[in-house]
């Protein structure tokens, strides 16, 4: 059981530190990439629907381009946000492989073994949350207030791939001596 309390430990708090650093890029990021791919439509599958009398276009990857009440393009939406997305993503799975492996889980496998099956467990997990998100995001943004919809984000996003990633860890980070 400490060993399961170390382990939870030393997870959250390196989750959390990269979930700033994503923080950061996904906030700063789309401003220096500019209005031209702020403006640039970029959504995989496009799925009209409409779900509690809210009218939008699901996506598994990308997002819809933000306009303001008079159709000026905003920065945090299309091409501009998906790409500063998907790289804070992936450079704060870069610094959280090695702390996970080496600090939380103490795990002596093959890194190069480790490296690719994280890497699988990163697109899938991701997958998976752009999908749920991109579906009851649009929803929650047309009901509740701006504060409320981004914590609802952080913890829902951040915590459903929090459980599945520890789990995910556990496996792919075996204890012991390598073989």
């Amino acid at each position: 059981m400490a060993k399961w309390l170390y382990q939870i430990l030393y997870f959250v708090i390196f989750s959390m530190g990269v979930t700033v650093f994503q923080y950061l890029v996904f906030t700063f990021l789309p401003g220096i990439f500019g209005i031209g791919l702020a403006g640039t439509e970029f959504m995989w599958p496009k799925v009209s629907i409409n779900l509690f009398e809210v009218k939008f276009t699901w996506s598994l990857l990308g997002y819809n381009v933000l306009r303001d009440a008079t159709g000026n393009i905003l920065i945090g939406g299309g091409l501009g946000f998906f790409i500063s997305y998907e790289l804070g993503s992936f450079l704060a799975q870069c610094i959280n492989f090695p702390l996970q492996r080496n600090i939380t889980f103490k795990s002596h496998g093959n890194p190069v073994y480790q490296a690719i099956w994280y890497f699988v467990a990163w697109v899938v997990i991701s997958l998976i949350c752009n999908g749920f998100n991109n579906l009851w995001m649009p929803v929650a943004s047309a009901y509740v207030a701006p504060v409320v919809y981004n914590m609802l984000v952080t913890i829902i996003t951040g915590g459903v791939s929090m459980v599945i990633f520890f789990f995910v860890f556990k496996i792919i980070f075996p204890e012991g001596k390598a073989e």
